[in-house]
Protein backbone atom coordinates (compact mmCIF):
# COMPACT_ATOMS: atom_id res chain seq x y z
CA UNK A 1 0.00 0.00 0.00
CA UNK A 2 2.49 2.49 0.92
CA UNK A 3 4.45 1.81 -2.35
CA UNK A 4 1.77 2.58 -4.30
CA UNK A 5 0.86 5.76 -2.59
CA UNK A 6 4.59 6.56 -3.27
CA UNK A 7 4.67 5.59 -6.60
CA UNK A 8 0.97 8.09 -6.93
CA UNK A 9 2.54 10.90 -5.20
CA UNK A 10 6.02 10.66 -7.84
CA UNK A 11 4.09 10.86 -10.32
CA UNK A 12 1.73 13.56 -9.23
CA UNK A 13 5.04 15.68 -8.73
CA UNK A 14 5.76 15.64 -12.45
CA UNK A 15 2.15 16.42 -13.06
CA UNK A 16 2.14 19.15 -10.96
CA UNK A 17 5.40 20.62 -12.25
CA UNK A 18 4.03 20.56 -15.84
CA UNK A 19 0.53 22.65 -14.57
CA UNK A 20 3.02 24.93 -12.63
CA UNK A 21 5.45 25.36 -15.61
CA UNK A 22 2.48 26.11 -17.96
CA UNK A 23 0.74 28.95 -16.19
CA UNK A 24 4.19 30.21 -15.55
CA UNK A 25 5.04 30.15 -19.41
CA UNK A 26 4.41 33.32 -20.30
CA UNK A 27 5.90 35.07 -17.13
CA UNK A 28 8.56 37.85 -18.58
CA UNK A 29 12.44 37.22 -17.92
CA UNK A 30 12.23 40.05 -15.68
CA UNK A 31 9.48 38.93 -13.85
CA UNK A 32 11.03 34.99 -13.39
CA UNK A 33 13.59 37.06 -11.62
CA UNK A 34 11.98 39.62 -9.66
CA UNK A 35 11.77 39.22 -6.05
CA UNK A 36 8.58 38.79 -4.91
CA UNK A 37 9.07 38.09 -1.21
CA UNK A 38 9.34 34.56 -1.60
CA UNK A 39 11.29 32.54 0.71
CA UNK A 40 13.66 32.07 -1.98
CA UNK A 41 12.82 35.75 -3.14
CA UNK A 42 12.15 35.00 -7.18
CA UNK A 43 10.20 32.45 -9.04
CA UNK A 44 13.84 31.52 -10.17
CA UNK A 45 14.73 31.00 -6.77
CA UNK A 46 12.50 28.94 -5.54
CA UNK A 47 12.44 26.33 -8.65
CA UNK A 48 16.17 26.31 -8.66
CA UNK A 49 15.74 25.22 -4.96
CA UNK A 50 12.97 22.62 -5.53
CA UNK A 51 15.89 21.14 -7.61
CA UNK A 52 18.39 21.00 -5.05
CA UNK A 53 16.32 20.12 -2.51
CA UNK A 54 15.45 17.31 -4.76
CA UNK A 55 18.80 16.74 -5.70
CA UNK A 56 19.82 16.56 -2.31
CA UNK A 57 17.03 14.16 -1.13
CA UNK A 58 17.91 12.14 -3.79
CA UNK A 59 21.33 11.83 -3.16
CA UNK A 60 20.99 10.79 0.16
CA UNK A 61 18.02 7.80 -0.91
CA UNK A 62 20.26 6.72 -3.29
CA UNK A 63 23.90 7.18 -1.36
CA UNK A 64 25.31 9.14 -3.50
CA UNK A 65 25.27 12.34 -1.30
CA UNK A 66 24.70 15.78 -3.36
CA UNK A 67 26.83 18.34 -2.18
CA UNK A 68 25.23 21.88 -1.70
CA UNK A 69 26.42 24.72 0.69
CA UNK A 70 23.20 26.26 0.91
CA UNK A 71 19.38 25.58 0.21
CA UNK A 72 19.76 28.48 -1.49
CA UNK A 73 22.88 27.69 -4.11
CA UNK A 74 22.18 28.05 -8.13
CA UNK A 75 22.23 24.88 -9.63
CA UNK A 76 20.61 26.05 -12.73
CA UNK A 77 20.76 29.73 -14.10
CA UNK A 78 19.18 28.83 -17.43
CA UNK A 79 15.69 28.98 -17.09
CA UNK A 80 14.60 26.61 -20.12
CA UNK A 81 17.21 24.32 -18.55
CA UNK A 82 15.76 24.45 -14.66
CA UNK A 83 12.57 23.42 -15.96
CA UNK A 84 14.08 20.76 -18.08
CA UNK A 85 16.36 19.37 -15.06
CA UNK A 86 13.03 19.55 -12.30
CA UNK A 87 10.76 17.64 -14.84
CA UNK A 88 14.12 14.91 -15.26
CA UNK A 89 14.38 15.01 -11.79
CA UNK A 90 10.84 14.34 -11.16
CA UNK A 91 11.25 11.56 -13.51
CA UNK A 92 13.90 9.69 -11.16
CA UNK A 93 11.93 9.86 -8.36
CA UNK A 94 9.42 7.26 -9.74
CA UNK A 95 12.60 5.05 -10.92
CA UNK A 96 13.30 5.21 -7.66
CA UNK A 97 9.94 4.09 -6.00
CA UNK A 98 9.38 1.22 -8.28
CA UNK A 99 12.81 0.02 -7.47
CA UNK A 100 12.12 0.14 -3.85
CA UNK A 101 10.49 -3.49 -2.22
CA UNK A 102 8.46 -3.45 0.94
CA UNK A 103 11.79 -4.20 3.07
CA UNK A 104 13.38 -0.13 2.03
CA UNK A 105 9.74 1.27 2.37
CA UNK A 106 9.59 -0.09 6.00
CA UNK A 107 13.34 0.80 7.02
CA UNK A 108 15.36 3.80 7.49
CA UNK A 109 17.09 6.64 5.88
CA UNK A 110 20.44 7.57 7.49
CA UNK A 111 21.80 10.06 6.08
CA UNK A 112 24.21 13.36 6.97
CA UNK A 113 22.21 16.82 7.39
CA UNK A 114 23.82 19.92 5.59
CA UNK A 115 25.66 20.39 9.06
CA UNK A 116 27.11 17.02 8.89
CA UNK A 117 24.68 15.81 11.92
CA UNK A 118 23.97 11.62 11.39
CA UNK A 119 20.34 11.71 10.77
CA UNK A 120 17.60 8.54 10.89
CA UNK A 121 14.30 8.55 9.52
CA UNK A 122 11.60 6.88 8.18
CA UNK A 123 12.64 6.32 4.66
CA UNK A 124 8.64 6.13 3.38
CA UNK A 125 7.69 9.45 5.22
CA UNK A 126 10.83 10.82 4.06
CA UNK A 127 10.48 10.32 0.93
CA UNK A 128 6.77 11.90 1.27
CA UNK A 129 8.74 14.84 2.79
CA UNK A 130 10.27 15.33 -0.40
CA UNK A 131 6.74 16.00 -2.78
CA UNK A 132 5.09 17.48 0.36
CA UNK A 133 7.78 19.97 0.30
CA UNK A 134 7.90 20.68 -3.55
CA UNK A 135 3.72 21.36 -2.72
CA UNK A 136 4.66 23.40 -0.51
CA UNK A 137 6.41 25.74 -2.45
CA UNK A 138 4.27 24.85 -6.06
CA UNK A 139 1.71 26.95 -4.14
CA UNK A 140 4.09 29.96 -3.06
CA UNK A 141 5.05 30.10 -6.96
CA UNK A 142 1.13 29.48 -8.06
CA UNK A 143 0.51 32.22 -5.84
CA UNK A 144 3.23 34.70 -7.77
CA UNK A 145 2.02 33.39 -11.28
CA UNK A 146 -2.05 34.60 -10.23
CA UNK A 147 -0.54 38.18 -9.04
CA UNK A 148 1.12 38.47 -11.92
CA UNK A 149 -2.08 38.11 -13.96
CA UNK A 150 -1.61 34.33 -15.20
CA UNK A 151 -4.22 31.42 -14.65
CA UNK A 152 -3.87 29.71 -11.15
CA UNK A 153 -2.96 25.94 -12.65
CA UNK A 154 -5.31 23.05 -11.10
CA UNK A 155 -2.55 21.26 -8.99
CA UNK A 156 -4.07 19.61 -6.16
CA UNK A 157 -3.48 15.73 -5.92
CA UNK A 158 -7.12 15.00 -6.10
CA UNK A 159 -7.16 16.92 -9.61
CA UNK A 160 -4.60 14.15 -10.38
CA UNK A 161 -6.14 11.38 -9.41
CA UNK A 162 -8.93 12.81 -11.58
CA UNK A 163 -7.37 13.32 -14.14
CA UNK A 164 -5.03 9.81 -14.28
CA UNK A 165 -8.06 7.45 -13.47
CA UNK A 166 -7.07 6.53 -9.87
Amino acid sequence: MMKAHSLTMARYHGWAFDRLFASLEAVSDADWRTDHGLFFKSLHGTLNHLLLADLIWYGRFTGRPYAAASLADEVESDRATLRQRVRAQAERWIELVEGADDTTFGGRLRYASMAAQPCDTPWAGTLLHVFNHATHHRGQMSAVATRLGQPAPEMDLVYFLRLSGL
